[in-house]
């Protein structure tokens, strides 16, 4: 018992002192971000990502993330490292998985990249070491899935090591929240796990939210965006049955915004897109079927917001024949290929899809995106043009579906014959038509 506690409060001190070395499982968009945060709060901090591109990175201290600039590099209190190689686990007192967990192609939760890290964490685990999973995962994955990976070693978890989940809560490219301002849910498989696991985040973070479970802290996660994906999918709803009623969707939004309680704003636009809201309402769903529980407000939800490319098209298509032109053959200039504005992503973005169908029905194609500098569809390789007024004025429509602020800060709309603005950025005239 003395060992124990002993070892305890070593651990607690090297944590509280800074001194403890942390690592970061995924150097992705939540991952290098928090190597980043513990890195300047003083901890030594070691990266593993088996991309040596970002390896690669990280030691010539050059960017790949927009919330992650050179700059921050030049300041840290710490230091950060990144490696290849797991056996780097060894000399860690803490780690953080933060690998990512796409879609299958069935739309079912693929883990494979989860099982891999809690087995290579695993084949160089050492006593007295935390382990928290960070990556958006089903409910049940910590204790179902990466804990008996861990426990294969014949440890037990809240003696021998310590296992948490701490769902990341990032939102690329917003100054406003970042890691410290984010209050962070964090979990045990163990009392003791969740409160090492919360004395850990309680270094770079404001405010830490302990929750009864990691069961508990995974299905929170999961109704965080799949709040926004139905909500979404009511406003894009709202702009097809405005649509046929005349008017504009955005008016009535604003009208009903001012509503001072019970209310708040979700706007239309070209889609879902991101590795989070268009994905993880289906980690739920998925897993509610197991249970013989069918997810209607989530299906219905991932229908209405899937079918808003092919309405942007028909958009295009019906502003272009007020003109009396074709789809096929026009000149399209598309503005925007990244999911949300100011970020390089363009992971389930909406505009590739629109992109696509445009293609498809013959039309001359081109896309703006200051930064997305090329990108590859069906195997093709298309690169962006420049946001010139020549480009805007050679279209036959200009199509909004990412709002740049290079495209607001420099608007060239009166340039354009026609406009077709998923964004209703674009002000008002009669060759303007809003989704």
């Amino acid at each position: 018992m003395t060992e124990v506690l002993a070892a305890t409060q070593a651990f607690d001190e090297r944590i509280r002192t800074r001194t403890a070395r942390v690592g970061i499982v995924g150097l992705g968009y939540a991952g290098l971000p928090l190597a980043m945060a513990f890195a300047e709060a003083g901890f030594d901090v070691t990266g593993i990502d088996l991309n040596a591109e970002r390896v690669r990175a990280v030691t010539e201290r050059r960017p790949y993330l927009v919330d992650v600039p050179a700059e921050r590099y030049e300041v840290l209190d710490g230091e950060l490292r990144a490696t290849a190689e797991y056996a780097a686990v060894a000399d860690l007192d803490a780690l953080t998985i933060c690998v990512p967990t796409p879609l299958s192609k069935t739309r079912t939760p693929d883990i494979s990249y989860v099982v891999s890290a809690a087995e290579s964490v695993a084949a160089n685990l050492r006593p007295g070491q935390l382990i928290v999973l960070q990556s958006t995962t089903y409910p049940g994955t910590t204790a179902e899935i990466v804990l008996p990976i861990l426990e294969r070693t014949g440890g037990t978890a809240g003696e021998d090591f310590f296992v948490g989940y701490a769902p990341e809560r990032v939102d690329p490219g917003n100054k406003r929240f970042t890691i410290r301002t984010t209050p962070k849910l964090v979990a045990g498989v163990t009392d003791e796990c969740r409160r090492r696991t919360e004395l850990l985040y309680r270094q770079i973070v404001d405010e830490v939210v302990p929750v009864s479970s990691p069961i508990v802290a995974e299905t929170a996660k999961l109704h965080e965006n799949t709040f926004r994906a139905v909500n979404i999918a009511l406003a894009n709803e709202l702009a097809l049955m405005c649509d046929k009623l005349g008017i504009s969707a955005w008016e009535v939004i604003e009208a009903a915004a001012t509503k001072p309680f019970a209310f708040l704003p979700h706007y239309p636009g070209p889609g879902l897109g991101g590795d989070c809201i268009p994905v993880v309402p289906q980690f739920l769903a998925a897993r509610v079927r197991e249970y013989g529980y069918s997810p209607q407000l989530i299906d219905a939800a991932h229908e209405i917001n899937t079918r808003m490319p092919s309405y942007v098209v028909q958009k295009v298509t019906d502003a272009l024949n007020e003109g009396a032109l074709p789809v096929k053959g026009s000149r399209l200039l598309l503005l925007g290929m990244a999911y949300k504005a100011d970020v390089h992503d363009i992971r389930e973005s909406p505009s590739l899809e629109v992109m696509r169908l445009l293609l498809a029905r013959g039309a001359d194609v081109r896309y703006c995106d200051p930064w997305v500098p090329e990108l590859e569809l069906d195997g093709a390789l298309h690169r962006s043009v420049a946001w010139t007024r020549d480009e805007v004025a050679g279209a036959d429509c200009v199509v909004v579906l990412t709002q740049h602020r290079e495209f607001l800060d420099e608007p060239l709309w009166d340039a354009a014959r026609c406009t077709v603005d998923a964004r209703n950025v674009v002000p008002a005239g009669p060759n303007v038509h809003r989704i």
